[in-house]
């Protein structure tokens, strides 16, 4: 018999919801809904999400309209405790039988790995899914990441913002229910200004085409980003520049607006005289503006913002958000003007007042550390300290001008201008905005050695302290964000090839914190903590979650030699004698691992009795100092592809030798040599990983 099937749709009618939280909780509602339907046990097809404003709604197609016709076997007591020592059944049974709506007669025996039970199968008829959508939709509803739910009037329904209606269609029928207070039918509202109407919708299909066309609606998000996309890039165009769109405030406008209706707006040209990133922060922070830029991509003075209706006088909208624009942009200039009467050095007592963190003391306390980290991670690099001491001493200054307080994304960005302006060198001015990259995943890396020594330096003293007084992430809590930082350091050190041992510079900044005790341990959790970051990193790469292993197992120092190694097995993987040795040398290892006893360093070639161990000892010893000499060089590369030449010694020993053998003094001969062999290929990875 087929499977009947309609298309479902649900849609939530509220005030404006959270701008930067509609996508997600849009998501999280078709996600709930998919889930419940599969628990349910309901097949269906694309379900599509639409989030707009003031709605969140679902569409499902092909949906199952009936749970199938199901058996279901129910278990009841043990064969043995069902019937006495006459044959009788028992209480237990009767009552079981009972609750199956069957005689005792009717049950059958279910044998199973525990002994012989009683039992029934029952005959479960499928529900109606109009009857089951309900609570499929109010638990999704209830299981939305709302931070804070509210409630409105005198109701005792919960949710992010009062709801004002519910759809909800099978097919052509409304699926009866009380969703959020609300009775639910198959009429939806427009936009609020060009369609303050009610819409019926006849069909879950004509959803998305009758809000577009009768209510001013472009229900679907990405369709409703991608038309802002083209209008903002097609007015800019007309206006003689260049439309600069950042993604997350596309979303952001996006979330906004129902009929998105892009107006290109001016300030003033004096403007232009506070650095770009101010008035873009102003522009975008405040207004949700689009900024522009010119063909040498200079910014423009010009803004492009977004209106939520088609007025009948554009005009009056491009004055309007002219004017608002104006105070905005003049506090800028302001904050920009007063930020420059003194130097930055007069910021740093300010310091004193703000806390870090409330163990490891003031934003000042870390400068101070800083100041000396920076120079220990700088003088490998042939950076002079003098100036890795400088840029430190100023890093955090600009936290306290105007400017950042009221835009604290320009941290560092407004230092390095006010570094030139006080006529500090290039290496310092830029080091204090590249002391926060990368900012995000793909994000450019501090160019010079004195921005990377404070950006490594900045991130680690943050790393060790907090790890240090026992605050470690746990789950999504990382409220000092130490994954990023550990991720942004390795990045640094691996994709700028800087030499520098991570173990040795964890134990020195956490010397620096006079509130954090150091011990061996904590070393060691710290640099396990940060080099597992690497494990995401290599994967976007192609690097297998054993090729990983093999080379964290030998838990290298400095980052850019376990990058080399990495390299290394990612090359010998591909190699015809890795499989071979690989399995080797998880042999070998299994061997080693059984012996209780220490293995001695030495090999005696006078106590052989094969002639196999004779050529694998040979062989080891005709490319170790090749190989020990590859290694030092950390060319693992080279390293590895002359130990895969010791692949058929390898297997031929295996097949004429017995390790264990009865003579003690040959089999501990034995283990020596398959050590050194394992010990060997140990420099550069564990290749019984693979």
């Amino acid at each position: 018999m087929s499977i009947q099937t309609e298309t479902f749709l649900v849609e939530i009618g509220t005030e404006e919801l959270p701008p930067k939280s509609l996508k997600k909780l849009s998501e999280a509602f078709a996600d709930g809904i998919s889930t419940g339907l599969q628990e349910m046990e309901l097949s269906h097809g694309d379900v599509t999400i639409y989030a707009a404003p003031r709605r969140l709604a679902v569409m499902v197609d092909d949906l199952q309209t009936t749970q199938a016709d199901k058996t279901v076997e129910r278990k009841g007591p043990a064969k043995k405790a069902a019937f006495d020592a006459d044959g009788n059944p028992t209480k237990a049974l009767q009552g079981f039988a009972r609750g199956c709506g069957v005689t005792v007669d009717e049950l059958i025996e279910l044998e199973t790995d525990k002994g012989i039970w009683m039992g029934y199968n029952l005959e479960q008829k499928g529900q109606a899914t109009a009857e089951l959508i309900p609570a499929i939709v109010s638990q999704s509803l209830a299981k939305l990441p709302i931070p804070k739910r509210m409630r409105w009037g005198a109701s005792d329904v919960e949710f992010v913002r009062p709801v004002h209606w519910t759809l909800m269609l099978l097919g052509n029928e409304v699926v009866p229910a009380t969703i959020l207070g609300h009775e639910t039918s198959n009429t939806t509202q427009g936009h609020r200004f060009h369609a303050a109407q009610s819409i019926t919708i006849n069909q879950p299909s004509d959803y998305a085409a009758k809000l577009e066309t009768d209510g001013y609606v472009i229900a679907d998000f990405a369709t409703r980003a991608e038309r802002i996309r083209q209008q903002v890039e097609a007015v800019a165009k007309q206006a003689g520049g260049q439309a600069v769109i950042d993604e997350d405030l596309l979303e952001e406008v996006t979330a906004l607006n129902e009929w998105p209706v892009a107006v290109v707006g001016e300030f003033d040209t004096e403007f232009l005289a506070v650095p770009s990133e101010a008035l873009i922060s102003a522009m975008a922070g405040h207004q949700k503006y689009f900024h522009m830029l010119d063909d040498n991509g200079k910014l423009m003075p010009n803004f492009i913002t977004i209106s939520n209706i088609e007025s009948s006088n554009p005009a009056s909208v491009k004055f309007g958000n002219e004017r608002v624009i104006r105070p905005r942009l003049a506090d800028a200039k302001f904050f920009w003007d007063q930020d420059r009467k003194q130097p930055l050095d007069d910021f740093l007592p300010r310091l004193k007042t703000v806390v870090f963190q409330q163990q490891l003391g003031t934003l000042f306390d870390k400068v101070e550390r800083l100041e000396t980290l920076t120079v220990k991670i700088g003088r490998p690099l042939g950076v002079e300290a003098s100036i890795c001491e400088r840029a430190a001493r100023l890093s955090k200054c600009d936290l306290m001008s105007d400017m950042v307080g009221e835009f604290p994304n320009l941290q560092g960005v407004m230092g390095r201008y006010y570094a030139y302006e006080q006529n500090e060198t290039t290496d310092v001015a830029d080091a204090l905005d590249a002391q926060y990259q990368p900012r995000f995943a793909g994000d450019e890396l501090p160019a010079s050695a004195v921005a990377q020594s404070l950006a490594i330096a900045d991130k680690l003293d943050t790393i060790t302290g907090i790890y240090g007084i026992g605050q470690v992430p746990t789950g999504d809590k990382d409220p000092f964000a130490l994954r990023r930082a550990a991720l942004g350091l390795l990045r640094i050190m691996i994709e700028k090839e800087l030499d520098l041992d991570l173990h040795l510079l964890i134990q020195y900044s956490l010397e620096l914190h006079s509130e954090v005790k150091v011990e061996d341990k904590l070393v060691d959790d710290i640099y396990d903590f940060i080099i597992s970051r690497l494990r995401a990193y290599y994967a976007d790469q192609g690097i297998t979650a054993e090729q990983f292993e093999s080379v964290v197992v030998c838990r290298p120092a400095h980052p850019v030699d376990f990058a080399k190694r990495i390299e290394a097995v990612k090359q010998f993987s591909q190699m015809d004698a890795a499989e071979s040795l690989s399995a080797a040398n998880k042999r070998i290892s299994n061997i080693l691992k059984k012996v209780d006893a220490e293995i001695s360093e030495t090999v005696n070639p006078s106590v052989f009795t094969e002639a196999a161990e004779q050529a694998l000892w040979d062989k080891l010893d005709a490319l170790r100092e090749t190989v020990s000499d590859q290694i030092a060089g950390r060319d693992y590369v080279a390293a590895i592809s002359e130990l895969s030449t010791i692949k058929d010694s390898v297997d031929h020993f295996f097949d004429e030798v017995m390790v264990m053998a009865d003579d003690e003094a040959v089999k501990q001969n034995r283990l020596s040599l398959l050590n050194q062999i394992y010990q060997l290929f140990l420099q550069v990875a564990d290749i019984s990983k693979l």
